[in-house]
């Protein structure tokens, strides 16, 4: 189960987009695992003991998680030090996280997003090593005084309503729009956990002296069945895309913990042929590496993109076979050469080796001096990577100018968002458009170009924020509108974040109405979805004689070195692109707008001539 799991992440992460859009839950299958071996092994030591050593739990801990930990990060940050630029970003802050298995509350205060692709945190999937480990540490002192209940089915009542609870409080904290905090909350992502908790309450005593009934053909046969259906099922979990909604959040994570569950009972039930099957060779070479791999893969990911000019997000085929290669070899030489040596002689047997080796002979004292010094290089690069670590991404950078420059033009404005102007004269030869004549509604594209459209636009109205989709649209123009602060030119760039659908288009244009202009921007990134964006604007725009087109991605894809790391967000001379090309599509739709209307009044004054001739 170790195996699968680890596969669905890496899959998740490496080949994005493929049959496994949702193997993140992987990691909720990780936390029922954790959850139910760690309980059944407290629970024998507490039945044989009657107490549990926390001691000594917290030894095989650290002898097991610290080794290939230390390794992963004082490695990856030497790399990431030679190769610069945005993956040194916060690069201190990460490893604190790491080391103080506090990543994930580290990432929620430092506002990161495990979703995102603007910022190539290199340590992100350290957060569910975080929580489990907090898990490790606060599990073994409380579940004696569950045990002080005597009923076994109060005990896994309350461990199950706990669970909810964690469920229900991501649901609520999604809603409320903060999918960082749901994912990464030790208390909100903790039902898996829980889950794994409950079922080894109830199946250890079981299985320690399995009734007559559990060892009966057809009882095996209905468990082993169900088994299978639920190990299908959590593939099937696993292929589903995520949404930013309780469906996902919990929804789908707390599906995938339910089914892991269920796969554990099957596999663990006596004489159930499903245990048999998972233990095969392969499965077992994988499982036994799989901390090892879920850790490497992700900073070698980013590593690897960051060399190639890509993002993890949108990797090339040839980068994520590379990746896959490099994982496997780097796991298997830490699990061979230093996990496993540390974990059988513990701390101090492996240094007492390791000096017993510089008094040996010369091949070992070689072997041993040459690991020492690579030892002291790879300290010596991390203590280099974080002196030399920016605090932010060049994207998070470029993002931080828009929004200075938003504050610095509405405390220099007398008015950012005065009422419409009256109809000028209608002429068919267009006039400049003012700022004040232009609202405009964007994403953090917009909101890094936010210098170059007000120095080009001064009085502009921008309204942009990070992660907004083009659903949400319709509601911020409703509400200006409904203020009477939307003016005749609106602007909207809101393509950047997924798919768009021609209802919320269709709706735009609505609010908009025939009266003012519509600007729609289209989208430049590596994502997938954005061939799919730009065509349906493309589409929509023509379809409507108030609606112009501003081909952002045209006027940037020759210019993608003006863009921040992530080849998203532009950076001071991109903006200026990215305002030129609004600004150009502005002056389209007043001319558009100024020559309908001078078309209706040259028949209007044909008409009036014709009248007055007749008289």
């Amino acid at each position: 189960m170790r195996a699968i799991a680890v596969a669905l992440v890496i899959v998740y992460h490496l080949f994005p987009g493929w049959v496994f859009a949702g193997g993140f839950v992987g990691v909720d299958v990780f936390f029922v695992i954790s959850g139910f071996l760690i309980t059944s092994l407290l629970l024998v030591e507490h039945r044989a003991a009657g107490r549990i050593d926390l001691r000594a739990f917290w030894t095989r801990r650290a002898r097991r998680l610290a080794p290939a930990l230390l390794l992963v990060v004082t490695v990856c940050a030497s790399v990431a030090w030679l190769v610069g630029g945005d993956v040194l970003a916060r690069m201190g802050a990460q490893i604190l996280g790491a080391v103080t298995f506090s990543y994930n509350w580290v990432s929620i205060a430092g506002g990161s997003d495990y979703f995102a692709a603007t910022s190539p945190e290199l340590f992100r999937n350290l957060w569910s090593l975080a929580v489990e480990e907090q898990f490790y540490v606060l599990w073994p002192v409380v579940l004696p005084l569950l045990l002080l209940v005597r009923s076994r089915v109060v005990r896994v009542a309350v461990v199950l309503l706990a669970a909810g609870a964690s469920a229900a409080w991501m649901a609520q904290v999604i809603g409320g729009g903060d999918l960082t905090r749901a994912y990464f909350g030790t208390d909100t992502h903790a039902f898996g956990i829980l889950i794994g908790v409950a079922l080894a309450l109830v199946l250890r005593a079981a299985l320690a002296e399995p009734p007559s009934w559990m060892l009966r053909r057809r009882a095996t046969t209905l468990v082993g069945s169900a088994g299978v259906v639920a190990l299908a099922a959590l593939l099937v979990v696993a292929a589903l895309p995520a949404a930013d909604s309780a469906a996902t959040f919990p929804g789908a994570m707390l599906a995938a913990s339910l089914l892991t569950a269920v796969v554990i009972t099957a596999a663990t039930w006596p004489g159930a042929p499903l245990g048999r099957c998972l233990d095969v060779a392969p499965l077992r070479w994988v499982g036994d590496r799989s901390y090892g791999l879920y850790l490497w893969h992700w900073p070698v990911l980013v590593l690897l993109a960051a060399t190639s000019g890509a993002t993890p997000a949108e990797v090339p085929l040839t980068i994520a076979v590379v990746t896959l290669v490099v994982t496997v070899v780097a796991a298997e030489l830490s699990y061979r050469l230093w996990e496993t040596p540390v974990r059988r002689r513990g701390f101090r047997g492996a240094a007492r080796a390791a000096w017993g080796a510089l008094r040996g002979s010369p091949q070992r004292r070689l072997r041993a001096v040459a690991a020492a010094g690579a030892l002291l290089l790879m300290l010596g690069g991390t203590t280099a990577a974080i002196a030399a670590a920016p605090a932010e991404t060049s994207a998070e950078s470029a993002v931080r100018a828009g929004i200075d420059a938003l504050n610095d033009a509405q405390g220099t404005q007398p008015d950012a968002t005065p009422t419409a102007d009256p109809l000028p004269v209608p002429t068919p030869v267009p006039t400049p458009v003012g700022g004040t004549e232009i609202t405009a509604v964007g994403d953090s594209v917009m909101l890094a170009s936010a210098p170059a459209l007000v120095d080009r636009f001064p009085g502009i109205q921008v309204d942009a924020a990070v992660s907004r989709s083009m659903y949400a649209g319709p509601g911020i123009l409703e509400q200006l509108a409904s203020a009477g602060q939307l003016r005749r030119y609106v602007v909207v760039a809101l393509g950047t974040n997924g798919a768009i659908d021609r209802a919320t288009l269709d709706e735009i244009e609505r609010i908009v109405g025939p009266d003012r202009e519509l600007v729609v921007v289209n989208a430049h990134a590596p994502r997938d979805w954005i061939a799919g964006v730009n065509s349906e604007l493309q589409t929509f725009a023509a379809d409507y004689p108030t609606v112009e087109l501003a081909d952002w991605s045209g006027a940037i894809g020759a210019h993608e070195d003006l863009l921040a790391g992530d080849r998203i967000h532009p950076e001071s001379a991109g903006g200026r692109i990215f305002a030129d090309t609004v600004g150009a599509a502005v002056d389209t739709a007043q001319k558009d707008r100024l020559d309908r209307q001078y078309a209706l009044d040259l028949r209007s004054y044909e008409l009036n001539r014709r009248l007055l001739g007749s008289n």
